[in-house]
C-alpha cells in the first residue's frame, strides 16, 4: 500500500469514522434523483414547498379543526396571566403562578403578581457564586475535561427549574411586583447574560491558574479573596441592569372591598405570610417521565441548583398513567402545579392547542419521520423547553382525561388568551415533569420516594 494511502486511512481512524466509511458517489446521487422523480406528485409538492417558508401552516392537519375546544370539567380556581417576556425565567414565572391563587384570596385582591425581577436579581448573583465554586474545586482537572467543559460552556443561564425558586425564595423572600418592577434587561435578558458570563468566564479561567499550585488555608483565602472580587462586580452589572433589590418595602393594594391597605415587610417576612406552611421537597415532590430510565425510582441531577447550599433537582420517574391520576387528584382539588413540557412540539400557536396530529410532516414531505418518546430524548429530539401552570383537565364520561389546561406566561395575546389546551395524547408524547403534594401519590409511589437516589451527572441530557 502507497504511503499517501496509508496516511489517508490512519486520518479517518484517528478521527473517528469507520475505516469502511463510505462517500456519497455519483451513482448514489443517480440513484436519489430517480427515486425522487418516480413520485408523480413531487412536482406539485415541491413548487407549494418553495413558494411558501411556513411548512406548519402546509402541514396543517384540518381535520383537527373545531374538534378540541377549551372547555374543561375541572379547573383549578386562577385569574390573570402573566408575561415573561424575552427571558428564560418561565420556571420561576410558574413557581409563582402555582401561589398566586392563594395570595389574591388571602387579602382580598381581584389581580396580583410578584416581582420577578427581584428574585431573577439574587438567582443570578447565586449562579455567579456557585460557578465561581465549582470551577475553584475543578482546578485540578484539565480544560477538557468533561465537567471544565460543562462549566465553562455556560457559566450561567437564566432557565431553571421548581427547586431553583425554592433554594433562592427561602433565602432572599419574594416581593410584589411594585417593589421591584420589571426593567427591560429584566424583560429581555440575552446582553446581560452575555457579558455577565463573558466576565465570569475571565474570572475562572484566572481563578483556575491562581489556585492551581495553592493548598490548605492558603487555597482558601485565595478563593474567597478572588471571589468576592468576581461577585462584586457581577453585582454592580445586576445593580446598573435591574436596579437593587429592596431590604424592606411597604405594600399598598385596595382589597375587594375598596378599602386601602398598607404592610410593610423584609422580603423573608413577606414570603414567609404568603407561603404555605408545608411548602417544601418533603411535601412536594418533582414526578418525571422519562421512559429511557426505570420507572419508580429517585434520580438526582448533581449540582444542578442556584445556591451552594440549595437542594439539587431530584425527580421521582413514573408512568405517565400513574402522572395522570396524581394531576386529576390535584385538579380536583383546587391545586394548580409546576408543570414542563416540549411546548413548541405540534402547537398550533393561533388557536392554543397541542396534540400529535396537529402536523402532518410525514405526508407533506412523503418520509417517515416516526420516533417514540424514548428515542427523542436519547437523540435530543425531544427534551423539556418550558414551564407552565398545570390548572384544567377535561374527562369523559368514564372520568378518564382527554385534554389538559395549560396557564402559560407569555402575555394573554398567545394562544387561547394566554392558555393552552393540549390532548391526553399529546400528554403522553411531550409532557415531562410535575411538581405535586405527595398526598395525590399513590402508595407504589410514596415507597419509591423513600429509595436511595441515582446521582446523575450536571451534564445529563434531561438537564
Amino acid at each position: 500500500m502507497k504511503k499517501g494511502i496509508l496516511l489517508a486511512a490512519s486520518l479517518v481512524v484517528a478521527g473517528g469514522i469507520a475505516a469502511d466509511a463510505q462517500s456519497i458517489t455519483g451513482e448514489d446521487v443517480a440513484r436519489m434523483r430517480e427515486r425522487f422523480h418516480s413520485d408523480p406528485s413531487v412536482v406539485a409538492i415541491q413548487n407549494v414547498l418553495t413558494s411558501n417558508g411556513d411548512i406548519r401552516a402546509l402541514a396543517l392537519n384540518h381535520e383537527l379543526d373545531g374538534k378540541i375546544d377549551h372547555y374543561f370539567k375541572y379547573r383549578v380556581n386562577v385569574k390573570g396571566i402573566t408575561d415573561q417576556k424575552q427571558s428564560g425565567r418561565c420556571w420561576m414565572f410558574t413557581s409563582m403562578n402555582v401561589l398566586r391563587p392563594s395570595v389574591m384570596e388571602k387579602y382580598g385582591l381581584d389581580d396580583f403578581d410578584f416581582s420577578h425581577n427581584y428574585l431573577y436579581f439574587w438567582d443570578i448573583l447565586e449562579k455567579a457564586n456557585l460557578f465561581l465554586e465549582n470551577v475553584a474545586a475543578t482546578a485540578s482537572k484539565p480544560m477538557d475535561d468533561r465537567e471544565v467543559v460543562h462549566y465553562f460552556s455556560a457559566p450561567l443561564d437564566d432557565g431553571g427549574v421548581w427547586n431553583l425558586y425554592y433554594n433562592i425564595a427561602g433565602k432572599y423572600g419574594v416581593v410584589p411586583a411594585q417593589a421591584m418592577p420589571e426593567t427591560p434587561h429584566s424583560e429581555n435578558t440575552a446582553q446581560m447574560v452575555a457579558l455577565i458570563n463573558e466576565k465570569l468566564r475571565s474570572e475562572g479561567y484566572r481563578l483556575r491558574e491562581a489556585v492551581a499550585s495553592a493548598k490548605g488555608k492558603a487555597r482558601a483565602a485565595l478563593v474567597k479573596e478572588r471571589k468576592e472580587a468576581a461577585l462584586a462586580d457581577v453585582y454592580r452589572m445586576l445593580a446598573l441592569c435591574l436596579g437593587e433589590p429592596p431590604a424592606e418595602f411597604e405594600w399598598r393594594f385596595r382589597d375587594r372591598s375598596g378599602a386601602i391597605v398598607s404592610k410593610h415587610y423584609t422580603p423573608l417576612e413577606f414570603y414567609a405570610e404568603i407561603t404555605p406552611a408545608d411548602y417544601s421537597p418533603e411535601n412536594y415532590v418533582m414526578i418525571m417521565n422519562d421512559p429511557t430510565r426505570e420507572y419508580y425510582r429517585v434520580y438526582d441531577i448533581s449540582n444542578y441548583r442556584n445556591t451552594v447550599e440549595g437542594i439539587n433537582w431530584v425527580y421521582l420517574n413514573l408512568p405517565n398513567e400513574a402522572i395522570k391520576r396524581a394531576a386529576l387528584a390535584s385538579i380536583k382539588n383546587n391545586e394548580a402545579m409546576y408543570a414542563s413540557c416540549d411546548v413548541h412540539k405540534y402547537l398550533n400557536r393561533k388557536t392554543g392547542v397541542m396534540d400529535p396530529a396537529m402536523y402532518d410532516y410525514q405526508s407533506l414531505f412523503g418520509v417517515d419521520m416516526s420516533m417514540d418518546k424514548k428515542a427523542r430524548i436519547l437523540t435530543r429530539q425531544s427534551g423539556s423547553s418550558h414551564a407552565m401552570t398545570l390548572v384544567g383537565v377535561d374527562t369523559d364520561s368514564d372520568d378518564v382525561p382527554v385534554k389538559w389546561e395549560f396557564e402559560n406566561s407569555w402575555g394573554t395575546g398567545y394562544g387561547n388568551n394566554g392558555y393552552l389546551t393540549f390532548t391526553d395524547d399529546w400528554f403522553d408524547e411531550y409532557m415531562f415533569r410535575l411538581v405535586i403534594h405527595k398526598r395525590y401519590l399513590d402508595g407504589q409511589a410514596l415507597e419509591a420516594l423513600s429509595g436511595e437516589p441515582v446521582v446523575l451527572p450536571a451534564w445529563d441530557y434531561m438537564h
